[in-house]
């Protein structure tokens, strides 16, 4: 049975204790705006491209709509950790389970565009966006680069295939859900319980879905998920144990307790003087020894 010997405190205090790591979600989240005015690069899209047929794939509509990639990532997850705080009461559980939230969209966000606006990948559906159709007849440049009929404003996007970030937003979020909940049930807690597996293995399920529709609506290449996920499940991994111990802990359900740096550096810094203290106490000792017994030896200052 979990124990939790540290005071619970105020989710004011609590937030005023991490409010560097607050403003770091609003510069992660500022940085993420700036990613999507800028225009992605504009990768070279010559006759040579079309031939192995890879971005002429049909243009179709979103299985899931751009609108709906944040409830998948941030309210689902949310959902679970207020029915937990509704269960346990925990306010230091409940704002660390949400700060770690935050930032893993947040910084998977960032990371993703920032990604996306550098490579210029063009994507599966790149020939029909850009004239129209897949049988429309191609033009190119003097340089044999693509000439789109479609206006630049709308071809923003054919550019940013790689990597997916309906997947990467869905991998954060549901794989921080899946840690989440593998912590509360303990499922490592060499009890034997298969069952703890299911609700822990629902979350990445319903983001392999996710990521199986954009290969399916020919918005990404497949290599364009397989990085999304990585990129979301990575960012989950490490945001997660910034504030939980390790699912493998002998209570890893229970959050971190705040270290204040004032206090940690002040104890510290008595505990080297009084150890300094005593060093040179037994250093006068010893001197005072060696010239009673008449010691020849003259000391070193």
């Amino acid at each position: 049975m979990e124990t939790d010997t540290v005071p619970d405190l105020k989710i004011g205090k609590l937030f005023r204790c991490h409010l560097t790591d607050w403003f770091a979600i609003v510069g992660l989240l500022a940085l993420w705006g700036a990613c999507q005015v800028i225009t992605p690069f504009q990768r070279y899209v010559g006759a040579a491209n079309f031939t192995t047929a890879s971005i002429m794939y049909p243009y179709k509509s979103n299985t899931i709509p751009f609108q709906s990639v944040p409830a998948i990532a941030l309210l689902v997850p949310l959902f679970f950790i207020f029915v937990h705080f509704f269960h346990r009461r925990s306010v230091r559980d409940l704002h660390h389970a949400f700060l770690g939230l935050l930032t893993t969209v947040a910084l998977t966000a960032l990371v993703t565009d920032a990604i996306k606006i550098g490579i210029g990948r063009p994507r599966p559906h790149f020939y029909a966006r850009c004239f129209g159709s897949t049988t429309a007849i191609a033009q190119y440049d003097n340089i044999g680069n693509v000439i789109c009929r479609t206006p630049p404003a709308l071809m923003k996007e054919a550019y940013k295939s790689f990597p997916s970030g309906h997947t990467s937003w869905s991998f954060a979020g549901l794989g921080y859900l899946s840690m989440y909940l593998a912590g509360k049930l303990g499922v490592f807690d060499h009890g034997g319980h298969s069952w703890k597996l299911f609700p822990v293995v629902l979350p990445v399920l319903g983001a392999t879905f996710v990521a199986i529709t954009r290969v399916d609506d020919y918005w990404h290449h497949w290599t364009d998920v397989c990085t999304g996920a990585a990129i979301g499940l990575l960012s989950a991994y490490f945001c997660y144990r910034q504030h939980f111990p390790s699912l493998f802990d002998d209570a890893p359900s229970i959050p971190y307790a705040h270290r204040p740096r004032a206090v940690s550096s002040q104890s510290s810094s008595q505990t080297n003087a009084r150890q300094s203290q005593a060093l040179d106490r037994d250093s006068s000792k010893e001197m005072t020894n060696d010239l009673e017994r008449g010691s020849s030896q003259i000391p070193m200052l």
